[in-house]
């Protein structure tokens, strides 16, 4: 059976992994809150990612920027005047939407038919509302020819949108809304400099490009990294984690001579679709999708989306753009600041182009959870695993005493967890039968669960047990910690390939 989100969201809630923020305040919408094994999770994902993208490379460096910048760092970007959405509300029951997800076309399927569909509608076709998104339509009851793509619908009017989607209801004019979220600084409102809060973490890195550049040392090419949040005042939100008001992001300016930008942008795409391969992602729900000329942004020559199939369809996980030279000549000429690269050998001053991979921590998370996710049969009986990448999973080993009313086997457990503690995260369990505790475990993906029998008291041996075969080997205490490692790595090994 397909994956339900449903599915993925108790799980969430049940194992620790994401909460509803506010909850016992009847929760704040599209705002959450990692738990503990979440907390974790999410944490080997972003060192995964600076590895890969930082530390096992000689052309990057590392940056945290700041989330509050200066105002005109905003204007330079254009995100004060372009980072807006078309809106529209119903009059009838007063909610609020973007006209663009609501609005209803006319689309050819591939086999020549053609669909009256919308973004918030179910199609008859599995693949209606993904070529939907991409595509240009021809307009309801317009004359045969006449099409119109996603922006347009910025500036349609109330008589060619559709009917509310909630209450059928008569809606209203759009109009341009801006996504970032404001605040002042200073002690009071009324005289303090209004500023954002950052809606992405690239220009941070784009404002402290020379700095960099010159402290480093640096040459072309080479790359900046972050890892920081982001928010977007999104008007429409959905899918759990996926599109969230508040969200963490990774990011890369890799900065290259004018020129090698069409071999570099090819080699980070490349690079950026393996990653997710390269921690178990399935093949068959990783897809590239380049964008059309009319979907790019304001500032990219050229720009690829990885996708994932999660359970409501295919979306976008991370951007790889070639943003050309605009950053750096923006905030030169806002700031009135010099931004620019000597180049040594051929004497000159130029601006260099940028590539750009961009990644959401939160749909990686989702993506890898959704991926991970398996049910089956074992003895009659429904067993749910998360078949996680060793590397991401919160808990590497699990111990537990067989018997919790055996006072030394229990101190046996306690004793191996903390030593193994000392080397991969491990944790000890007594809170249920044996068989529960392997549930539970197999649940949020621990590749391995030791569990200390009466036996264990005279051969000085436990139990370890595989996730994903459950088959269980004899091994002595002494030498378990090595053997876990040696495990950890072949599983790695086997889900790289």
């Amino acid at each position: 059976m397909p994956l339900n989100l449903d599915t993925i969201v108790s799980l969430c809630k049940r194992r620790g992994l994401v909460f509803q923020s506010s909850e016992i305040y009847g929760g704040l919408a599209s705002i959450y809150d990692y738990g503990p094994l979440g907390a974790a999770m999410k944490r080997n994902i972003k060192d995964a990612w600076w590895k890969a993208v930082v530390e096992d490379r000689d052309d990057m460096e590392g940056l945290d920027a700041s989330i509050l910048m200066h105002p005109r760092v905003w204007e330079a970007s254009g995100h004060v005047e372009n980072f807006n959405d078309p809106l529209v509300d119903c009059k009838a029951c007063r909610r609020r939407f973007r006209a663009d997800h609501i609005w209803v076309g006319i689309i050819t399927l591939p086999d020549g038919r053609t669909e009256e569909v919308g973004p918030l509608q179910t199609s008859s076709h599995p693949e209606a509302i993904e070529l939907a998104r991409h595509k240009k339509f021809k307009k309801k009851d317009a004359p045969e020819g006449t099409v119109i793509d996603a922006k347009t619908v910025a500036h349609m009017g109330a008589s060619e949108m559709a009917r509310c989607p909630e209450c059928g209801g008569e809606l209203t004019e759009s109009r341009q809304f801006n996504l970032m979220f404001r605040t002042f600084v200073g002690p009071v409102e009324q005289s303090g400099m209004q500023v954002y809060l950052r809606p992405e973490t690239a220009q941070g890195i784009f404002a402290n490009f020379d700095n960099v550049c010159t402290s480093m040392r640096r040459k072309l090419p080479f790359g900046i990294a972050q890892i920081g949040k982001s928010f977007r005042n999104e008007v429409t939100t959905k899918s759990f984690i996926f599109r969230t008001l508040e969200f963490e992001m990774m990011e890369i300016e890799f900065f290259v001579m004018p020129g090698t930008d069409e071999e570099w942008y090819a080699h980070w795409r490349d690079a950026r679709f393996n990653w997710y391969k390269s921690l178990g992602m399935r093949a068959e729900n990783l897809r590239l999708r380049d964008h059309e000329p009319d979907e790019l942004a304001h500032y990219a020559k050229r720009c690829t989306d990885v996708e994932y199939q999660f359970p409501f369809g295919w979306s976008e996980l991370e951007g790889i753009a070639n943003r050309t030279d605009f950053d750096l000549k923006q905030h030169a000429q806002f700031s009135g600041k010099r931004i620019e690269y000597f180049d040594q050998p051929n004497d000159r001053h130029m601006v260099p182009y940028v590539i750009e991979p961009s990644a959401g921590v939160d749909r990686s998370f989702l993506a890898f959870l959704c991926d991970a996710y398996r049910e089956e049969e074992v003895r009659g009986e429904k067993r749910v695993v998360l078949a996680l990448h060793p590397d991401l999973a919160p808990i590497k080993a699990a111990v537990f005493p067989l018997l919790r009313n055996r006072p030394e086997l229990v101190e046996t457990a306690r004793k191996l967890a903390r030593g193994l503690r000392k080397r991969f995260p491990a944790r000890y369990d007594d809170t249920a039968a044996i068989g529960k505790l392997y549930r539970r475990q197999d649940e949020v993906g621990t590749p391995l669960c030791i569990t200390v029998d009466v036996d264990s008291l005279t051969d000085g041996a436990v139990t370890v047990r595989h996730r994903d075969t459950m088959q269980q080997d004899r091994v002595s205490i002494e030498r378990v910690g090595d053997f876990c490692v040696d495990k950890l790595a072949a599983m790695r090994a086997e889900m790289t390939r």
